[in-house]
């Protein structure tokens, strides 16, 4: 067993363990891919404030998330195609975020449906929504939902057309992966993933097959999305998903402070400031530096998460410092998944959280509610620098 100490840990031994195409998938973003650099490297310019001879004992990362009590202010985020990463990749990641005490997101486009999920676990999960052309699949989609019990729903506003990811086009990312002389070379040396997936209950997206009709092709994301997401999505429409809902709604995708009073004005229950990772709009600024714009606009008014880039705890810290009531976690467990499956997801959350916890301590402070921009260095034109 490697001894693991950090995120970047689980990305390595990921990078060994899953065929090329999902690694890939994972570790992308679109175009120049400079959005998806940004994303963690702007926290690099954020510092700490240490302080010293203060009471560390008793601390606690406890807080609550949408009025749902949680072990650390994280979630694990919606991924497409976890059940990729690992065979029955989503069942194996609700389940240790469950026993770890933190929110699991389902992604409409994963590989486990939204009932087999529901039946390997036992506390309710997120699920996150895409909205497609098809109404009546959308309605369906959410009474699968409800009767799975699911307790917040996330409705993803920054995917209404796929941006291109220039990996996934070249690899011929597909689920499950055409078996091409490229793609069979790689697997080949992949022997302990395809052994697992021999035994999985699903390889296709099992919230779409069987679900829908007139589909061309279910084993791509990009021709699903070509012909299926809703580019006509607005506030309008958002409205009337929430009151069909008519539970906790989460709105991610995020990434100004004239939206985020919108998804206000729409009765969003908490937002997800996020630009998906840098896998949409290249060139947009990270989620990070967005933050305290969006946290002046409206961070008195709703509760606000951040997404996209966090690889630490002591990324968490700096978003809760500036105002984030939680975060959410996307590649930081699918490397702790294509690593050790369930047991790396595990692992992934006991970083974060070890990470978390002794950075508070240090920064003198005994609970993660105390957090603030005091216990923090910022540059001066950390936000400023854009008009």
């Amino acid at each position: 067993m490697p001894v693991i100490t950090n995120i970047e840990d689980l990305k390595r031994i990921h990078a060994r363990r899953v065929p090329k195409m999902f690694y890939d998938y994972a570790e992308s973003g679109a175009w120049t891919e400079q959005t998806f650099r940004e994303n963690s490297t702007d926290f690099d310019q954020i510092r700490l404030r240490q302080r010293v001879a203060v009471d560390m004992a008793g601390r606690s990362t406890a807080s609550q998330m949408i009025g749902q009590d949680v072990a650390m202010p994280v979630a694990l985020a919606p991924v497409g195609l976890t059940g990729m990463q690992c065979a029955d990749g989503e069942i194996k990641a609700a389940r240790a975020a469950e026993a770890f005490g933190v929110p699991f997101t389902l992604s409409t486009m994963s590989i486990n449906s939204i009932e087999e999920v529901a039946e390997a676990t036992t506390k309710p999960f997120w699920f996150q929504l895409y909205t497609m052309k098809d109404e009546d699949y959308v309605r369906r989609l959410i009474e699968r939902a409800k009767a799975a019990k699911c307790s917040a729903l996330v409705i993803t506003l920054d995917l209404q057309i796929l941006g291109q990811r220039h990996k996934d086009l070249k690899n011929g990312l597909s689920a499950p992966p055409k078996l091409t002389p490229k793609t069979i070379a790689n697997l080949m040396t992949k022997w302990s993933w395809g052994i697992g997936m021999l035994g999985a209950k699903r390889r296709n997206f099992g919230n779409i097959v069987g679900h829908v009709e007139g589909i061309s092709d279910t084993s791509s994301l990009g021709a699903w999305t070509a012909e299926q997401f809703d580019p006509s999505l607005d506030w309008d429409k958002i409205k009337k998903l929430k009151e069909m809902w008519g539970g906790k709604v989460i709105l991610k995708g995020i990434l100004d402070a004239e939206d985020a009073k919108m998804a206000l004005n729409v009765g969003a229950d908490a937002i997800v400031v996020s630009n998906h990772g840098g896998r949409q709009l290249d060139g947009a600024l990270s989620s990070i530096r967005m933050l305290p714009r969006i946290m002046d606009a409206v961070g008195d008014q709703i509760e606000v998460h951040l997404d996209s880039g966090i690889r630490s705890g002591q990324d968490v810290l700096k978003a809760l410092a500036l105002g984030a009531t939680g975060t959410m976690i996307g590649r930081a467990f699918v490397y702790g998944l294509g690593a050790m499956g369930q047991q790396g997801v595990t692992k992934a959350l006991e970083v974060i959280h070890k990470e978390l916890d002794t950075s508070m301590a240090l920064c003198g402070e005994k609970s993660v509610q105390n957090l603030g921009r005091h216990n923090l260095l910022v540059p001066e034109d950390f936000t400023g620098r854009w008009a």
